[in-house]
């Protein structure tokens, strides 16, 4: 899952929710108690999420259909359908619109700004340049996207290419993700329970 998933899937309470947003710039234990317990606890929950996710037979399937080179960058491209899938469908998933959700998400982010990593802070710039998450909703920004993670990948990779296989790969991807969305809302839930019996809270 990829930033928009992940702010969805950690709910209201905001220290997962900044955990979510940590969760891809955090690495290592000594990073990881550097931060209070709630907020260890949704950089956990990101790192759950992302493990559950490759694990289901469904998204298994999706990586199938992608042929070389772009078979091993599958999961990236992935990752980023499924939050176009998510912004476009927001209205299912959110009381909110995207744009308010997009500046409680900045709201957050400032008042936690000593929390933030530099790497977590250029991205939101850049967030900011392109207006995102709102701009997910389309397939173009998707591909922008794509084309500068690549750029940023030091090895040889295709997803400067990613546009000529979307048109082939979009309907499968609309067709997955409403189902393994709901899969792993049902597992976030599990895991919080489990973390509330743990804890006594």
């Amino acid at each position: 899952m990829n930033f928009l998933a992940h702010l969805v899937l950690a709910g209201d309470d905001e220290s997962l929710r900044l955990g979510a947003m940590l969760g891809d710039f955090v690495r290592g234990r000594h990073a990881l108690e550097s931060y209070p317990e709630d907020i260890q606890s949704g950089i956990l929950l990101h790192r759950h999420i992302d493990s559950f996710t490759d694990s289901l037979p469904d998204v298994a399937n999706l990586r199938r259909l992608f042929r070389p080179p772009f078979r091993r960058f599958s999961g990236i491209i992935i990752d980023l359908a499924f939050d176009h899938e998510l912004a476009r469908n927001w209205g299912r998933y959110s009381e909110v619109t995207l744009e308010e959700f997009d500046r409680d998400v900045r709201a957050m982010l400032a008042r936690h700004d000593a929390r933030v990593p530099d790497g977590l802070k250029r991205f939101m710039a850049y967030a900011d340049r392109r207006g995102l998450f709102a701009r997910y909703r389309e397939s173009s920004e998707v591909l922008y996207s794509l084309r500068g993670v690549g750029s940023r990948i030091s090895r040889p990779n295709p997803l400067n290419r990613a546009a000529d296989i979307w048109a082939d790969l979009e309907p499968r991807f609309q067709a997955s993700f409403g189902f393994v969305f709901r899969q792993v809302q049902s597992e976030v839930d599990e895991w919080l329970k489990s973390k509330s019996t743990t804890t006594g809270s």
